[in-house]
Order: structure tokens, then sequence, then C-alpha cells
């Protein structure tokens, strides 16, 4: 009757009308002598109104207890009455209250329903229909699917931790086309996809972090780690028991909220402050099925609706989600994850419910897992259970996942082994892993497919330079390659006349001077390039300049304007333009070398320019490692517009 608020106790709604009393009948008060005598009068008036009228109040009650009728006269006598809503007022069955309003008196409501005080019987719960289904098809069920979560998710983390799917701007959520790329990657549907996302998000083996380019990307955590050593049933209960604590909504994703924009997967305000309960509720009911039975497919769900409203009667809808579609993702996402089968629980499903420990109950029931796969002469291999975690990791660098299911099936295909050989796997340790993992005789044709691949691998190679320097005399590269000052040029012989170095041109060139060198820069068709540096002036401050030379001044600079851009456009026809990362590698290179920072401007992966003052580390990969304030950050050199020496 109370409830504790922010302000205190406080009575709930109806408790104050009851307390003051209802509108009366009249010449009656309400509640003010015997009761008995007060219905008995009632019951009287009832028998005295006609059909019309008794049903106009019937209609009333059902409605909630008040009606309107302004043609109604407030005050009139049986004998005056017109219509049956003047005759229930004249017999005191409604009550006018001035403004157009009729009100049904609670004693009234009593009576007319044959003394209950609600129309329909709610002191006993609504029964949940079941039918029959052995308790082991539901746990073999389960199982499967708690075997097909982990290794999904295993699946889905390693993905995106070689390869990070960016976040929406400001890290708001995963973008449509990564959850589609994700759902045909795991060959499942785009709604169990985020499912995926969002458990492994609530478990903590995803979150959000930084990519090479600086970028706000969904990638794995340091606990995947760990949680991937662990036996599967612990994983599974890991992954599973974070699900029934989280408030998030994984079934809103595709849908539209209220301003109509469509929920994102990972979205930081998709949860529910009632998903909690309602889902712990909603299991709870299954778990007191009885053993071998199981919610019936038609009509269980509304039923188990129907059950949590009776237990939670006052428990308001909210605007993103209803209580009936808080059941229907609870089951479906329960039966995803392994959780339930047929639409009842699994005896380890009942344990993790009750807050017990369901790691050795499942354990029993996941297949044991097996070391070996059966290679077939199409470039398969099938796999004839669940591989050990170590087999299944390795080999699926080697191969791709084709299929899915209790045999799992993957493909070798020439990507696939040139996949294994750009993580430093040779052709030799290709042959040894698949002579080891196979039960079955290693086809010809896919010794031929790794010893081909092999034999085209590396045949090109690629390298990063900034400039190059040529001479016809051998002996002064050889000199200059051992010279001690030269250490810091980043010099490697390619041929006996070339020498690459990884400092840009801008700052090779006076060092090289400065080592008794006098070198110039070649053009591109082998010419020697000679220019004369541009003559540096300062602009004159406005109100200086005479202002008779101001017209002059005017024509003057136009004329030079229009030099300069003919010059240029005849130069972009008839040379390439000079690399731009030339005086950005050599003013990083300066900046490492002497410890000081620098200004970049970049542009980030939305297309928004900006600067930031860096202390630059090192240089690898493409990227550039920094230390911004007391975080170290990498940009990737092709998005970095320009960089200058910092204040």
């Amino acid at each position: 009757m109370v409830w504790h608020s922010l302000s205190g106790l406080r009575a709930v709604t109806g408790v104050a009308a009851v307390l003051q009393g209802s509108p009366g009948l009249s010449g009656l008060q309400p509640f003010a002598g015997d009761l008995a005598s007060d219905q008995e009068e009632v019951v009287r008036r009832l028998a005295a109104v006609s059909a019309e009228a008794r049903a106009m109040l019937e209609a009333v009650d059902v409605g909630g207890g008040q009606a309107s009728s302004s043609r109604a006269r407030p005050r009139v006598s049986v004998a005056e009455a017109a219509g049956p809503a003047e005759e229930l007022i004249a017999h005191g069955l409604l009550v006018s209250s001035g403004d157009g309003m009729l009100t049904l008196p609670g004693e009234v409501g009593i009576a007319l329903r044959g003394g209950w005080t609600t129309l329909s019987t709610v002191d006993v719960p609504p029964p949940l229909p079941t039918s029959s289904r052995p308790s082991a098809m539901v746990n073999r069920a389960a199982a499967g699917a708690a075997f097909e979560l982990v290794r999904n998710l295993e699946l889905l983390l390693d993905a995106w931790g070689a390869a990070p799917p960016r976040s929406l701007r400001g890290g708001t959520g995963l973008t449509v086309r990564d959850l589609r790329a994700t759902a045909e990657r795991l060959h499942v549907t785009e709604p169990t996809a985020a499912l995926l996302t969002e458990v492994g998000w609530a478990s903590g083996l995803l979150a959000l972090g930084t990519d090479e380019e600086g970028d706000p990307s969904w990638m794995p955590t340091e606990l995947y780690d760990q949680w991937l050593q662990q036996p599967l049933a612990a994983r599974w209960a890991h992954v599973v028991g974070a699900w029934l604590a989280s408030p998030r909504l994984p079934g809103l994703v595709g849908q539209r909220d209220p301003a109509g924009k469509t929920w994102n997967a990972l979205a930081p305000d998709m949860a529910g402050a009632s998903a909690v309960e309602t889902r712990r509720l909603a299991l709870r009911l299954l778990a007191g099925l009885p053993d071998g039975e199981v919610l019936a497919a038609g009509t269980g769900p509304a039923a188990l609706v129907a059950r949590l409203s009776w237990e939670r009667p006052r428990r308001p809808r909210t605007r993103t989600e209803s209580r009936e579609s808080l059941v229907a993702w609870t089951l479906t996402e329960a039966e995803t994850l392994g959780l339930a089968a047929f639409g009842g629980l699994a005896a380890y499903g009942r344990l993790l419910v009750a807050g017990d420990d369901p790691v050795a109950t499942l354990a029993g029931m996941l297949p044991e897992p097996v070391d070996h796969v059966l290679l077939q002469g199409d470039l398969t291999a099938v796999a004839p259970g669940p591989l050990e975690p170590a087999l299944a990791r390795t080999l699926a660098v080697v191969a791709t996942v084709e299929s899915h299911g209790g045999a799992m099936v993957y493909r070798f295909t020439k990507e696939s082994v040139r996949r294994a050989m750009d993580r430093g796997w040779t052709a030799a340790e290709i042959h040894a892993l698949l002579a080891a993992a196979s039960r079955t005789p290693v086809p010809q044709a896919l010794s031929y497919l790794v010893d081909d691949t092999a034999r085209t691998f590396g045949t090109v190679r690629v390298g990063f330079a900034a400039a190059y320097l040529r001479s016809d005399d051998e002996s002064a590269l050889a000199e200059l390659l051992v010279h001690p000052a030269a250490e810091s040029l980043g010099l490697r012989r390619l041929a006996p006349t070339v020498v690459v170095s990884t400092v840009a041109l801008d700052s090779l060139l006076p060092r090289l001077r400065e080592l008794g060198l006098a070198p110039v820069v070649e053009a591109p068709d082998g010419s020697v390039h000679v220019a004369r540096p541009d003559a540096k002036r300062a602009k004159v401050r406005t109100g200086q300049r005479p202002a008779g030379a101001q017209k002059a001044h005017l024509a003057a600079r136009a004329t030079a304007v229009a030099t300069r851009v003919k010059a240029g456009d005849e130069t972009a026809t008839t040379r390439p333009a000079p690399p731009e990362p030339a005086s950005t590698m050599s003013i990083l290179h300066e900046a490492i070398d002497a410890g000081e920072k620098v200004v970049i401007s970049y542009v980030d992966g939305r297309g928004v320019a900006g600067e930031a003052r860096v202390e630059p580390l090192g240089l690898d990969g493409g990227s550039l490692a920094a230390r911004v304030e007391d975080d170290v950050r990498s940009f990737a050199l092709s998005r970095i517009r320009s960089v200058r020496p910092g204040p």
C-alpha cells in the first residue's frame, strides 16, 4: 500500500480515494455506517433500473469508471429522467461532477460485479501452457548452440583483432555495413551478429580502441587472450553470465528509435531500465516448469507475457521496448546463446539462472575436442568434431572456413596460403602442419598449391626510401656507406652505383654537403635539376605604401600571379609532382633524432582536418608513433598533410 520514493513513504494510487470515500449514492454516505446495508441498497437500486441503463452502467465500469455526457442533467428525479444516463443519475448509480463527467461510485462497481473488486480474477496466477519434450533433447540442442556461440564469438574477435571495424562518429556504435559483413563472414543472420557483438562488449572481450591511423575502432581487449586459455564451458559461462546481468537490448538493432533513427549495434544508449529484471523473471518462470515440460510453441510466449504482467502489474511501458518485446527477445536470445532450446531451459541453464556454477554440467554435455582433420582431394579439410583451440586457430591461418556446423569445412586457396606466408610461415612448415594434422594422406593437389604459392611469393619486394643517390664512381659511394657520420642517413646499397636513403631529399642534401660531398638533384628524366631559391620578402604593412604606387602594385601582383599559374600548369604536364612525404619524413627524422616536438596537420578517418603538437618517437610500417601530452598515439603517414617544427 506504500512505497519508498525520493521524498519518503508514499501511498499507492487509490489509497487516498478509499480513505476519503468515493462519490456517494444519493441519500447515502458510503462507508459511513454498515457496509452491508449500503450494498443491499445498491443491489435494490440496480434491480430498479432498465436493461438499457444497466448495460450503460456495465460499459462505464469496463471503461474505467468514468464517462462523459454533456446532455444528461446533473440533478433529476426518477420521474423526470429521460434516457439511461439520467435514469442512472436519478437512482444515484452515476454521480455527476458538474463538468460533464459521470463517475461510477466504488460500492456500485462492487455490487455490479457481484461483490468482486476487479472485472476478472487476479488472485490466481495465469497458467503457462506447456508441451512434452525430453530433457535430454533440450540439453543436446542447447549444448550445440552453446558450442556455436563460443566458436562464432572467437571467429568474430579474431577477425576484428586483425582488421578492427571503425566506430561511428564519437564512438556511437557499429556501422550497418560492418554488421552485415560480420554476418556474412560467420554465416549467421544480422540479429545474431548484433547479439554476438553485444555480448562480446558486455563480457569485456570487446572494447573501443584506436587503430594504427588513430581512429576509434572496435577490437578485442586483453581479457580476450585470457578467455581463450579457459575451457569451452568456462568461456560460455563468462559470456552468458554477462548477458544475463546486462541492461543492453540487442533486439533493438535495426529498429527505429523515437526520433526515427535506426539503432546501431553497440550504440551507447541502447539499454532498458527493466531489461535485467524482465529477463531474469522470464527465465526463472521457465526454470520452474516441470522436468520434461517446455513452454508451448504457439500460446506459450503470450502466456508468459501475461504471467509477467501479473507478477509486475505496475511496470510501465517505455518508449523503446514493451514487455512483449522483452519477453520475445529473451526467449530468442536464450536459445541463440545456448541457454535454452525448444522453449525450455537446459540443465546447466537452470543452474546459471539460480546463481550456481554451470561449468561442470555443461562440460559433460559438450563433445570432446579432436586433434585432427580429414584432408580431401578438392582442397578442403573436414573437422570431424570441435577442434582443439590451438589447432583451430592455426588451421584458420592457412585455410578459410567454408561452412559451419558439427563438421566444420576449411578450404585451402592460393590467397589463404599466401596469407600464412605473409605471417612468416614457410612452405616446409605448412607441409609439416598438414601432415601432422591430417588422418588422411595429403592430396597431391594441395602440395602443388603450397609449392606454387611459395615459388612466386616474394619475387617482388617493396620497401621505403625517401631519396636515392646515384654515382658512376663506385668507390665514392662505398666510402660514404662506411663513413661514421653517415650512419643516421639510413643508407642502403641496391646496386654498385645506386644507394637509397630513408632521409628526405631536403634534409639529405645539406647533410651530404657537411660530409664534404657536392651532390646535385637529378630530375625524373635523368637530367640535372638546378633551381635558384626563391628570394624571400616581407609584406608591406597597410598605410606604408605610397598612394601613387598602389595601382601599379596591384597590376604587377596580378601579372606575377598569372605567370606563376601558367608556369605551374606547364610543369605539371611535363613532370610528375615531387613526393609529398619527402619533407615530412625529413622533419620527422630530425625531430626523432633531436627529441624535439613538431606540429602536424592531419586528416582523421572522418575527413576532419586538425593539428596536434606531438613528440615523434619512431616511424614503423607507414605510421608515426608520437607522444601527445601523456598519451602515445599512432598517426598514419598517408593522413599527415604537413609537419613543421613545434614552438
